[in-house]
């Protein structure tokens, strides 16, 4: 008898890689010779992220080798015959899990004078529970703290260099631990072929970084992608509420105005010219980007493998949001084993705020399996054909990565809608 997995996946409906599929967030550079596999897998475009110092550059290299061309924009949403090249849309940012990396001193900008923090003082002062003085080893194993005004320019030049360029993997975490440093015999064991700086499987400490700490390196990345009108990926786990209110304090003050229904009469009586129909419209709306000048809140903000409850979605949904939010899911994350709560969350996403991703750390076939598998579970749930489900998810992608307003300036609008 043959093998009943292979049997139910020959039976399955051929998958329509040709409409184009869009990975929202992924970590190649974490395998770095894994970019030779790039110009041969089925995903049209990969949304890779950067992490921590060792990335940064890495990220770089993919982006010059396949960066988005201005003026191949067009074929890359081709759904006919033509097979476009390959490409990535690079994101620059700092992972929490790599934070306590940075000290902040963006408050001391003008003192010449303020002394740079000593390592270790430092490392105690965002550390929880604050390491003592018999953990000399593991304080030391870890790399010189860099200044957050550092990091800032550092992304400000990435992201400039690269307009379609995204902020991210920037976040809250309060699970995570931070590894032990390597055992003297442990070097036969680490795998040459992962960038340096992760976990590379070693066992982990009882250290945390604390969440205020968190939330400033957050904040500073938000507030960086707002100025320069990028959309940004977004990281929480277990702390659903801390990275609401954090996002939150970005657009205070800039809320989008819910008229009252005799108000939006009259203004779309006196501007019914100019096609608005009244609407009270937000500068994310527009789509002018440089023109509405910077904002202290990212224009456009994915909530990466998105692992809240569904309650907790509707709070995004408010019509006031001047911030167009959007909800990512994974196999590896969100979809391992479907639980009634990833059921229950995905059906809470409204069709166009739902993007899918690999979260893999190598390109080429596993990706786009992970690709594969998360968008024929999300059309699954959504109750959507594949082709249906193939072409909603790639155009709420287009709309995270260019904007309403970029897409219309570029010329990507979908002519079926």
């Amino acid at each position: 008898m043959g093998d009943p997995q292979s049997e139910q996946n020959a039976s399955r409906e051929p998958f329509p890689w040709q409409l184009g599929v869009f990975d929202a967030h992924c970590h190649p550079t974490d395998t770095f010779d894994s970019q030779d596999y790039i110009p041969k897998m089925k995903a049209r475009a990969l949304t890779i992220m950067a992490t921590r110092g060792e990335d940064q550059h890495l990220v770089r290299q993919f982006a010059n080798r396949y960066d988005i061309e201005s003026d191949s924009l067009g074929t890359l949403f081709d759904q006919g015959d033509v097979d476009p090249p390959r490409c990535i849309v690079p994101a620059f940012g700092w992972h929490p899990w790599f934070s306590h990396q940075i000290y902040d001193d963006t408050d001391h900008l003008t003192d010449l004078d303020t002394p740079k923090p000593h390592a270790m003082q430092h490392y105690k002062s965002v550390l929880t529970p604050s390491p003592d003085d018999d953990d000399d080893d593991f304080l030391s194993s870890l790399p010189e703290a860099r200044p957050l005004s550092e990091l800032l320019v550092q992304m400000r030049s990435n992201l400039k260099d690269f307009p379609y360029a995204l902020v991210g993997e920037i976040g809250i975490d309060r699970s995570f631990r931070l590894p032990l440093h390597w055992a003297s015999n442990d070097g036969a064991n680490r795998d040459e072929s992962l960038t340096p700086g992760g976990r590379e499987g070693r066992r982990l400490s009882p250290y945390r970084v604390q969440i205020d700490h968190q939330r400033k390196i957050l904040k500073a990345q938000l507030n960086l992608a707002g100025e320069l009108q990028r959309a940004v990926s977004v990281h929480g786990v277990a702390a659903h509420g801390i990275v609401y209110e954090t996002l939150k304090e970005t657009w205070k003050g800039h809320e989008r105005k819910l008229l009252s229904k005799r108000e939006s009469k009259r203004r779309s009586n006196a501007t019914s010219a100019d096609g608005n129909g009244g609407t009270m419209k937000s500068d994310t709306d527009t789509g002018k980007h440089d023109m509405n000048g910077p904002k202290p809140y990212p224009p456009r903000i994915c909530l990466h493998s998105y692992s809240g409850p569904p309650d907790t979605v509707k709070q995004y949904l408010v019509p006031s949001i001047p911030a167009d939010i959007f909800f990512s899911f994974s196999c590896l994350v969100n979809l391992s084993e479907r639980t009634g709560k990833s059921v229950a969350v995905i059906k809470a996403v409204p069709d166009n705020k739902i993007l899918v991703e690999s979260d893999c750390h190598c390109a080429g076939d596993r990706m786009d399996q992970l690709l594969e598998d998360v968008v024929r579970s999300v059309c699954e749930i959504k109750g959507w054909s594949l082709t249906a489900g193939v072409r909603q998810l790639a155009e709420n992608w287009k709309r995270f990565v260019f904007g309403e307003g970029g897409v219309r300036q570029l010329g990507l609008m979908d002519n079926e809608q």
